[in-house]
């Protein structure tokens, strides 16, 4: 076999309390894709920051082309080509599509940046990787699958030969996936490679040659794609069977309409959305990128201000002004964003669960630190949160358990209705299925569910119905016993600006 393109050996990361990397060797071959899989917490973000000098290892060899390297900043990692698209995005929410993509990089007519150029080659960059984003669009006001598309062109357009990508199909659906796959496959050539991080089984049997496993911050092992089964890597990734999880159960409440939305609109997105949900219902909100199916969570919880329509709970017209009052009115709401709007990253795990329900966790008007420890314990338990302890700080944990941590503040919160906007991204497989198990007891205790997933097979094994969105536009309401993916990439292709919805 060739020399490595890159080749890591004995590894070592520590932080306070938390041995996060143990000896961990990785080869990459030019030419290849390598998966990297573990559960959340197993090292594989802390490996690739250290490749990418975000941290500074406290062992371990770093070679490219067969030459030892020192990696010691950011800076230097450009500089060798290596490139990263992080989870959690590196994005300037201020600035435009194109000023994000070449900030630092920009094209100059003396000191000023010349805005019309810097447009133009972004749109050139865009079209080349067949990329539907408007380059003077402002970040910030993008979903979170559009930035993750910026992250995605920033990246190639920075002329790298190692591209890490941290779970980079995290909010994409399943066409922008085959999109980010064609990209991957025009980037690697005989002189480059890519290291794919995703919790997502299938698409690392699409997209890699060879994937490396790490657990408990160690390399279980390489196995060959062609021939390795994923039962096998999840075997490694988990060191346990997992208990298989069944198709969709059927409806067992009582049809009690809980949530009713009657012609929901706003003034960007939504057309006269309508639907209910039931009393222990799961409602899967499904849809391509941009059809409104966050819109329509942030509509109900009084995050986006509606032009019309109304919302019942209940049967009774309520008027909900922020999430602040849906909340009160028993209505939780997960963002897809959890870094900017799901959690607390300066907080403790302790104080981040507890945020939401500290009156309920008080006593005479003072909080009751006993049962504030007590609800973050069993939390930590119950999520199988991995952390040192409830006071550790949340940033300093892997995505996945930040993702649990959000989660679990609103068990705690023990809300009525719970509206979960991409509940498991980046969350490994045995976390995955914690997850499922989860909803469905929430669902058997008589809280109503929306989910809202880029997955639609996630979508499929949810739901005991399935509202489909185009456009803004409701397109069809599916039961679980009727819906395939099929059916619902039918609806959620439906809509013509000249017809609305057609049959």
């Amino acid at each position: 076999m060739s020399t490595p393109l890159l080749d890591i050996r004995g590894a070592g990361k520590s932080f306070p309390g938390v041995r996060a990397l143990s000896d961990v060797d990785l080869d990459l071959y030019p030419g290849e894709v390598l998966g990297l899989v573990g559960e959340n917490g197993a090292g594989k973000s802390t490996l690739m920051k250290l490749l990418s000098g975000v941290y500074t290892p406290d062992t371990g060899e770093f070679r490219i082309d067969g030459r030892p390297v020192r990696i010691g900043s950011t800076t230097e990692a450009e500089r060798l080509g290596i490139a990263i698209i992080h989870q959690e995005f590196n994005l300037v929410d201020d600035l435009t599509v194109a000023q994000n993509i070449y900030l630092g990089r920009e094209p100059r007519v003396g000191p000023f940046i010349n805005e019309r150029r810097l447009n133009a080659d972004a749109a050139a960059l865009l079209d080349r990787l067949g990329l539907a984003l408007d380059p003077k669009a402002v970040v910030g006001r993008l979903t979170v699958a559009a930035q993750q598309m910026v992250e995605i062109a920033k990246a190639l357009n920075q002329d790298a030969r190692i591209l890490i990508m941290d779970e980079p199909t995290a909010a994409l659906n399943d066409e922008e996936v085959e999109i980010l796959h064609g990209l991957i496959r025009r980037f690697v050539t005989p002189a480059t490679g890519v290291i794919y991080i995703s919790h997502r089984m299938p698409e690392l049997k699409a997209i890699t040659q060879r994937i490396t496993v790490i657990r408990d911050g160690e390399k279980i092992g390489t196995v060959p794609t062609a021939t390795t089964e994923m039962p096998e890597v999840i075997r490694m990734m988990v060191g346990r069977e997992l208990d298989a999880v069944s198709e969709a159960p059927a409806y067992q409440g009582s049809g009690e309409v809980v949530l009713e939305v009657r012609n929901l609109t706003t003034k960007s997105t939504l057309k006269g959305i309508g639907f209910g949900l039931r009393r222990g219902e799961i409602l899967g909100l499904a849809g391509l990128m941009g059809a409104g199916r966050t819109e329509t969570a942030r509509a109900i919880i009084g995050a986006d201000p509606l032009t019309s329509g109304e919302i019942l709970l209940g049967g009774r017209r309520v008027r909900i002004p922020n999430p602040a009052a849906a909340a009160k009115l028993g209505i939780c709401y997960l963002s897809e964003d959890r870094k900017q709007l799901g959690v607390l990253t300066g907080q403790s795990v302790r104080d981040n669960i507890a945020l939401p329900s500290l009156r309920r966790l008080s006593r005479f008007g003072f909080t009751d630190e006993g049962r504030i420890d007590a609800a973050a314990r069993e939390s930590v338990s119950t999520l199988r949160i991995r952390t040192p302890s409830i006071t550790q700080i949340l940033e300093k944990l892997s995505g996945g358990n930040q993702q649990k941590v959000a989660i679990a503040k609103w068990l705690v919160k023990d809300c009525d209705i719970f509206i979960f906007d991409e509940p498991t991204r980046g969350i490994d497989v045995g976390a995955k299925a914690e997850i499922y198990a989860l909803l469905r007891q929430l669902s058997c205790e008589g809280k109503s569910i929306i989910v809202i997933s880029s997955e639609l097979p996630e979508v499929l094994l949810l739901s005991h119905r399935i509202a489909v969105l185009s456009e803004g536009r409701l397109t069809g309401i599916l039961d679980a016993a009727e819906a395939t993916q099929d059916s619902i990439m039918e609806l959620a292709t439906r809509y013509t600006e000249s017809m609305g919805i057609v049959a």
